[in-house]
């Protein structure tokens, strides 16, 4: 088998970057080990910034995202015993981020795909990465080859594309936190109509939606927690009591369809290329989601890609590949930081550091009175321009 570009990776980087060189007339095959329910199931980020939006909409796949997403123009710091808009429509005019569950943005590539006669495949096992410091690099797979010019290795975090490049020849930039999410999916319509970020001295907690029906709740929590250490009724009291800490605010509660355990880490691989393999999204970097940015970065990574080899199959240039992880690595770093300000601004360090507390809320008091503080915040929540 030969194709122009092999893609490992049925997440929304790999999928989006199939389809965008599909409009192109650029031609890739996508490799997935998880089955297409596993995928097309699995709930991860659902705050999709304004150029990711953008994106989907130019690709032709964004027309069930603008019908059933939920616009958002602001956030609510919620902390002190009082409540805080970030009002992104009068900070940031023209901007605003959709809630629109990573799941449903798989679903709508996958079946963009497969329209368009794309060829993804799923299940397969043993993927291996070969040559890829030549210009011959290919896949084998269950006994199978597949000749490329290029390989995007869109796998993530645990993915076999990274652990391809040798060790010498990358950089690694960590940080792990002292505690870890649990995110909650309940039946129940939302208790509020934007997201809410509490900073709480038992821990912090989000409230989030995915639809008028179903919302999604994350608590902070130690590391080593385990899912059945949370019954449901130990799960709406803890929520109850980080959220319910304003006048007039009832949190509705109801079935609990889902959770997991998430830890918390920042982590940042440069280069992002070697050779003809590309790294994308997770397989490269990871960010707390407390910003809300893993799959906005992976949709910027994807972006420059293409562009990068729909010049390199145009005319052979190879001045953009070249320059790939030089050019994603800037706003890389950019939502690194935030994603980290916005970790150690709201969440629990030290029950012993009354200092670190302090601190926490005087900064809190300022991005919540001060019009360039908030300015700072919501440009980067709904996410720097392309």
């Amino acid at each position: 088998m030969r194709t122009q570009v092999g893609i490992v990776g049925a997440g929304p980087a790999g999928l989006l970057l199939s389809h965008l060189l599909h409009l192109r007339g650029i031609s890739s095959v996508v490799l997935e080990a998880r089955s297409r329910e596993y995928v097309e199931r699995r709930v991860r980020a659902g705050v999709l910034e304004q150029g990711t939006v953008d994106t989907l909409v130019e690709a032709g796949v964004g027309e069930r995202m603008l019908r059933e997403g939920l616009p958002h123009h602001g956030i609510e710091l919620r902390y002190g015993g009082a409540r805080h808009r970030i009002p992104f429509e009068e900070l940031v005019p023209g901007r605003a981020i959709t809630v629109y569950g990573q799941q449903e943005v798989v679903k709508d590539l996958i079946a963009a795909r497969l329209e368009a006669g794309g060829d993804i495949r799923f299940e397969v096992l043993d993927v291996a990465l070969h040559d890829i410091d030549t210009d011959k690099p290919y896949l084998t797979f269950q006994g199978e080859r597949l000749d490329c010019d290029v390989i995007a290795g869109c796998d993530g975090f645990h993915g076999v594309s990274r652990p391809s490049i040798p060790r010498d020849a990358l950089t690694v930039y960590e940080r792990e936190y002292p505690f870890a999410w649990l995110g909650i999916l309940a039946r129940v319509r939302p208790s509020t109509e934007e997201l809410i970020y509490a900073r709480n001295d038992r821990g912090f907690a989000l409230h989030s939606m995915r639809s008028p029906t179903i919302s999604r709740f994350y608590l902070q929590v130690p590391p080593d927690t385990r899912e059945e250490d949370w019954p449901d009724e130990r799960i709406w009291a803890e929520l109850k009591a980080r959220l319910e800490t304003v006048p007039g605010f009832t949190l509705e509660t109801g079935e609990i369809v889902e959770k997991g355990v998430t830890p918390m880490r920042s982590f940042v691989a440069e280069p992002m290329q070697y050779g003809r393999l590309f790294l994308a999204g997770d397989a490269a970097h990871i960010v707390p989601p407390t910003g809300a940015k893993g799959l906005n970065l992976a949709v910027a990574d994807v972006r420059v890609l293409t562009e990068a080899l729909a010049r390199f199959f145009a005319d052979g240039s190879a001045d953009l590949l070249d320059r790939y992880s030089e050019h994603c690595l800037k706003r890389v770093w950019r939502a690194q930081h935030f994603s980290w300000w916005m970790t150690t601004l709201l969440h629990t360090f030290d029950s012993d550091d009354a200092y670190g507390r302090r601190l926490q809320l005087s900064y809190l008091d300022y991005v919540t009175s001060s019009k360039a503080a908030a300015t700072t915040l919501a440009e980067n929540y709904v996410g720097m321009p392309f």
